[in-house]
């Protein structure tokens, strides 16, 4: 599936009963937790699954204390009664999911011994959760990085969603799989690229995904190509960011490309949030040059300018310090958690010497002598100081005119600025506009949910209304109905993907599963005659994802209520994945290698997004080393309220400063007992990096006795030493202290490469000057 909540936060108020696994969202989401805090005023049942008695934790109705990165047999658990007891959805099952049978074979094997074994849940706290969630549907799951950065993340995920899709709470009101994104317009960003294995919109690097986009862009694709070193190279995935210190610091002969990287941009970038702080540092000084843009300097530049051990720095690396603006500082859209759109407007020019993102874009693009092809059909404007940028509705009208996909093509900046001009005509719970017509254009809203979250599909003039929630086959496709993709052909094995009959969206002409419309399936259904001839012209040769006018969508949507990207199951079972059935393994740094016998990682790979992935031979050595003695805490990390994502710009403003002003490690008080460790004293936490970090001891039982929470928010100390003069002049933070990262281990998930900076292992001391 694609990257996204199902449903929105105002949809919770819906719900019977939510369970918040892998998510604090009373910290990290606030406003997601009114909602929640509003469905509880009307009976729904709260459930919080996670290592730490969190602020969320203290408003549920029950909570469960699992061991950190066992989150699956904790879903599994909770599926064994649920079949056991007959509770799944079984004709929601039958119609609209592939592959539960199997999924039910390995979720039998978790008898509730071995959950508890595993996750140390009793089985009357498990079967009491299941029972609330079968009981109390229309049901929701609500999860962030406490799933998804882990080695099994992908895994832990897709449990989720089946437990879900078990119950039958997907394309449900008040039902879902709901990821909330960790910053502001995540959502946004990974719809439209940032992702080294796809361009926008989920398109993939094929060849015909580039010239599609090449279309979109106004470019010639065999230029774009030469920009390439060869035919694999346009089509070949990129390293991630969570594995650029590899790319830099690997052996040559390792990679999959011919030089390392030399040369990296930190564009709104944390070093902070990323793991094995150690090795970063020796990465930013083997660099030819590194940029940081941003509106503060942020640790990047400290570290870079930091002397380790009297090593002296690279003199042949160049470092550039480039300002930029604020989102206060510029306009255009934003995409939340739910799918909505957002536009947003200037409030005040760039300050002293900062430019807006695009403005930079452009520039650099002037420079490197692609700035032309860069704005081929994009509007030039008059930025700060008389200097020319791209207008950012012409962008939204690019991502508009492209990205069919997910529907990004229905939200014009007309429309949104509609919406955000008349926020008062839309129901907070429904997301729906009650009617009106907007006093400035004159567009009426009547039926548009706010924001017209995707896929809001066809042109603009279409008027598609967005889509509230995902897969909801009681709406009509125009009213924001839907059913799953049927993204992975029509049959696996001989077994038929595409829905059951009778399975579809209400008031559709097709009323069995169909694959995804094509010109030629257009032709065969004697439909292409509804096409206009300018429609047939674009559509020719072409699909719904490529067809630029827009006319397939038109067609199947809104004259015969039927979904272009076909009507199929989902998948429990996904046979792409080095798990097709979710198994858990445990994590690469632990301390529990009687379950590492049992649950072992994944083999090694030799080349994984570019660069070899190592598991079970770090796994292995590991526990051949008796870490989990030295080392005997699990350590774990997340967010604080007072602070975001790096905290470099929240750090420094002194109102937030004032609010916490020192990182701090919460440990239990037996471990601080056995220890010697009293509340408010200075601690050592040390990792099997080498990394010996300085912070505050919390003494407190929101953490277990096997367990350790630091949060991430933290940087401008260096194992003890603050970095102060290192900063340039009057850029250092207000708080500065030590970054958990600097700590954290080795350890990606095995599909998406996202960091394991939720399970490593550690060892707290007193520090003794």
């Amino acid at each position: 599936g694609y990257g996204a909540m199902t449903n929105s936060y105002n949809d919770m108020q819906n719900a019977k009963a939510v369970m918040y696994i892998g998510s604090n969202a009373a910290e990290a989401h606030p406003v997601s937790m009114l909602h929640m805090l509003h469905a509880k005023e009307t009976g729904t049942k709260m459930i919080v699954v996670d290592p730490r008695y969190t602020r969320t934790a203290a408003k549920a109705d029950q909570y469960v204390r699992i061991r950190s990165g066992s989150d699956i047999p904790y879903l599994y658990g909770m599926l064994y009664h649920i079949f056991k007891n007959g509770w799944e959805d079984k004709q929601y099952i039958g119609d609209r999911v592939y592959g539960m049978e199997q999924v039910r074979e390995e979720v039998m094997k978790w008898t509730p011994d071995k959950v508890e074994e595993a996750c140390g849940v009793p089985e009357a706290e498990v079967f009491k959760a299941a029972e609330t969630m079968a009981n109390n549907r229309p049901s929701s799951v609500v999860w962030c990085m406490g799933q998804t950065q882990h080695t099994i993340g992908n895994a832990i995920v897709r449990a989720s969603c089946i437990l879900q899709l078990a119950l039958g709470n997907v394309g449900k009101t008040g039902g879902g799989t709901n990821i909330f994104r960790g910053h502001d317009n995540v959502q946004g960003a990974t719809d439209v690229g940032p992702n080294p294995d796809s361009l926008p919109g989920y398109y993939g690097l094929a060849t015909g995904a580039w010239k599609h986009w090449c279309a979109v862009w106004g470019v010639d694709y065999e230029w774009v190509k030469k920009q390439f070193a060869s035919q694999a190279m346009i089509e070949k995935s990129g390293t991630t960011v969570s594995r650029w210190v590899d790319a830099v610091l690997e052996k040559n002969e390792l990679i999959d490309q011919d030089s390392n990287v030399k040369a990296m941009l930190f564009w709104g970038h944390a070093p902070n949030s990323q793991t094995r702080g150690l090795e970063m540092k020796k990465a930013l000084d083997k660099l030819d040059m590194l940029v940081v843009i941003d509106p503060y300097p942020s640790a990047t530049a400290a570290m870079a300018a930091m002397k380790v051990d009297g090593q002296e720095l690279n003199a042949n690396r160049a470092v550039y310090l480039l300002p930029a603006a604020t989102q206060f500082e510029t306009s255009g859209s934003v995409t939340a958690s739910n799918r909505s759109l957002q536009w947003r407007e200037k409030v005040i020019e760039p300050l002293f010497d900062s430019r807006t993102d695009h403005m930079i874009m452009y520039q650099f693009a002037e420079k490197l002598g692609f700035g032309k092809e860069l704005v081929a059909k994009l509007k030039l404007v008059a930025g700060k100081g008389g200097m020319m940028e791209p207008e950012p509705e012409s962008m939204l009208r690019e991502i508009n005119l492209g990205t069919w996909t997910i529907g990004y093509s229905g939200q014009s900046p007309e429309r949104l600025k509609a919406h955000m001009r008349n926020m008062h005509l839309f129901d907070v719970k429904t997301l729906r506009c009650k009617g009106g017509k907007d006093p400035v254009s004159g567009y009426d809203m009547t039926g548009d949910y706010f924001g017209l979250p995707w896929p809001c599909y066809g042109t603009p003039e279409l008027k598609h209304p967005g889509t509230a929630n995902l897969y909801d086959t009681t709406r009509h496709v125009m009213d924001g109905g839907g059913n799953f993709r049927a993204n992975f052909g029509v049959e696996k094995d001989g077994v038929s993907l595409l829905a059951e009959d009778g399975s579809h969206s209400l008031g559709a002409d097709i009323t069995t599963g169909y694959p995804e419309f094509d010109h030629m399936l257009l032709k065969k259904l004697g439909w292409w005659d509804e096409l206009t001839e300018g429609e047939k012209k674009a559509a020719e040769g072409k699909n719904w994802k490529t067809d630029l006018s827009g006319g397939i969508q038109r067609v199947c949507l809104k004259v015969h209520g039927v979904h272009p990207f076909g009507n199929a199951k989902a998948r429990a079972v996904v046979w792409n994945f080095p798990d097709p059935v979710p198994l858990h393994r445990e994590p690469l740094y632990g301390t529990r290698p009687d379950l590492v016998a049992k649950y072992p990682t994944h083999d090694d790979k030799i080349n994984f997004w570019r660069l070899p992935t190592l598991y079970k031979s770090v796994q292995q050595k590991n526990v051949e080393a008796k870490l989990h003695e030295k080392f005997p805490i699990i350590l774990t990390s997340g967010r604080l309220v007072e602070y975001e994502g790096g905290g470099e710009e929240t750090r420094s403003n002194p109102w937030l400063a004032e609010l916490q002003q020192e990182n701090f490690v919460e440990i239990n008080p037996k471990a601080a007992a056995e220890r010697g460790i009293r509340n408010g004293e200075f601690v050592i936490v040390s990792t099997p990096t080498g990394a010996r970090i300085k912070v505050k001891a919390m003494v407190t039982p929101r953490v277990g006795p096997d367990t350790a929470f630091i949060p991430f928010h933290f940087s401008g100390w260096w194992q003890g030493k603050d970095m102060l003069e290192y900063y340039p002049e009057g850029a250092a933070p207000i708080v500065r202290g030590e970054a958990v990262n600097t700590a954290t281990t080795y350890g990606y998930d095995s599909v998406t490469m996202m960091q394991e900076s939720k399970t490593t292992i550690c060892n707290i001391e007193r520090f003794t000057a």
